[in-house]
């Protein structure tokens, strides 16, 4: 609906702006056409009744003037403080106030946010013709990456669209205007984030720690599956299969050289990689290999119930013999329960388990400085497992819940929706543990083991990691 900007009272500085000069003028010329219609009748011999009908007119022009003033003051007929330089009202403020704060709030007003790729033909106007198809359906293009092919291009688009927009009808509207194998889905604020930034983000984490590696190329490529397989083999298992220094690329499937001599294999069935894409990786994992073997060197010291303090720190394969000396001090009992196989082979899985290119693992150390427990973080593919060993005359002390505690918190920070443990029913102290974590958990037996899993994706009141960074329910200072 249109309105003339002649009746419309504007504000500034949230004052109103009286237009005096102009009902000056527009008095002014009413007074003129007076005169001039009294006299045109005077020589038209109109005689009184021309005079009379004039001050008739006169006043029915005054009474619509005033009432048209009244009508202005009462109802006001000003457009929203978006349409002029008026302040906002204290209502828009707080509204931008909390778009401020939260991006998301300002996105559910505006619309949703999606993500699509869709291959073009690699000629001119095929662009011009995608982005004139979206714009008839008022979707708004927020950021656009290329990845060329041999034969065409991927485009990849975040888009704004209207609320009440579907998925099929913006890929059918590309369809229309020319574009083939389109991929789309929801996003959300986080993808506002542009490449670049997003990547030097991905790096840095790197660069700080070598377990963020596997995250960072998950994070790099969306949802896929990532598996690191050792150069050597474990017990009984076949070794991967070589893999050229360049890599590899096959449409949905990634291989890429580990920096130890193994190889990160990453899937994607639901779309294919790009060249683009797979470049980025390999450049992460070559950062990664020249960087070496580093973990954050920070430790926290606690206080046992008993009175012994304890420090928890990270650990990686420098700590293989203390590691090797603390199995030498565990009961078979205690081996069997945590690898689930022949005692005599649990050395074998060290240095595996202790390689911060598979996940993360804390290590318990005395005062005197011997290993009393370690903590285990896999990444298993698109799964995330837990593991705990306490030597035998530190159990029962609050080790291993401390333990878990952290690790699940190193979990939530890494954006798992679940981590899950491998036991026996007759292992109390680890069901024990995955109980005291006040998560949902789902229990499965599993050729005669017990395997538990926590949901760490449900919403609470207190962030888990907050939850569960706290030693004060273990007795811990």
């Amino acid at each position: 609906m249109s309105r003339d900007i002649s009746d419309v009272t504007r504000a500034k500085h949230g004052r109103p702006v009286h237009h005096w000069r102009r009902n000056a003028v527009e008095l002014a010329a009413v007074l003129t056409a007076v005169a001039v219609a009294e006299a045109a009748a005077t020589l038209d011999g109109f005689g009184p009744g021309g005079t009379a009908l004039l001050l008739t007119a006169a006043a029915l022009l005054v009474a619509g003037a005033g009432f048209r003033a009244w009508r202005t003051r009462r109802h006001g007929h000003a457009p929203p403080t978006s349409d002029t330089e008026a302040r906002p009202s204290s209502e828009e403020r707080a509204g931008r106030s909390d778009e401020q704060r939260d991006p998301a709030a300002s996105v559910s007003r505006e619309g949703a946010l999606w993500r699509m790729r869709t291959t073009v033909k690699d000629e001119p106007g095929s662009l011009a013709a995608l982005c004139a198809a979206l714009a008839g359906l008022r979707v708004d293009i927020l950021s656009l990456q290329t990845h060329p092919l041999a034969e065409g291009t991927v485009d990849e688009f975040l888009l704004r669209a209207p609320g009440a927009l579907d998925a099929d009808e913006i890929s059918g509207a590309v369809s229309v205007a020319g574009g083939t194998g389109t991929w789309i889905e929801r996003a959300d604020a986080h993808d506002l984030v542009d490449a670049p930034t997003r990547v030097l983000g991905l790096a840095t984490r790197t660069a700080l720690d070598a377990a963020e590696l596997p995250l960072a190329l998950r994070q790099l490529l969306g949802r896929c599956t990532i598996r690191s397989l050792p150069a050597v083999p474990a017990v009984g298992s076949r070794g991967p299969e070589p893999v050229p220094v360049e890599g590899a690329l096959e449409d949905t499937v990634m291989r890429l050289r580990a920096p130890e001599g193994g190889v990160i294999t990453v899937e994607r069935p639901y779309l294919p990689f790009t060249p683009t894409e797979f470049a980025r990786a390999r450049a992460l994992v070559e950062l990664d290999a020249r960087l070496g073997p580093r973990v954050p060197g920070s430790q926290d010291v606690l206080t046992l119930p008993k009175g012994s303090d304890i420090t928890v720190r990270r650990a990686d394969t420098g700590d293989l013999e203390a590691a090797k000396e603390m199995h030498e001090r565990c009961s078979a009992r205690t081996l069997g329960m945590r690898y689930h196989g022949p005692v005599q082979d649990a050395d074998r899985y060290l240095n595996h388990l202790l390689s911060p290119r598979f996940g993360r693992t804390l290590a318990v150390r005395t005062a005197s400085g011997r290993i009393v427990g370690l903590g285990h973080l896999l990444w298993d593919g698109d799964e995330t497992e837990v593991a705990l060993l306490v030597e035998d005359a530190w159990q029962r002390c609050g080790i291993g819940a401390e333990l878990l505690r952290r690790l699940v918190a190193m979990a939530v920070e890494a954006g798992c929706a679940s981590v899950y443990a491998v036991t026996q029913a007759s292992n109390t102290g680890m069901v024990a543990a995955m109980r005291g974590l006040g998560l949902p958990l789902d229990y499965q037996i599993e050729e005669g083991t017990l395997v538990i899993t926590a949901r760490l994706d449900t919403p609470r009141e207190e962030p888990v990691s907050e939850r569960l960074s706290s030693a004060g329910e273990l007795g811990m200072t």
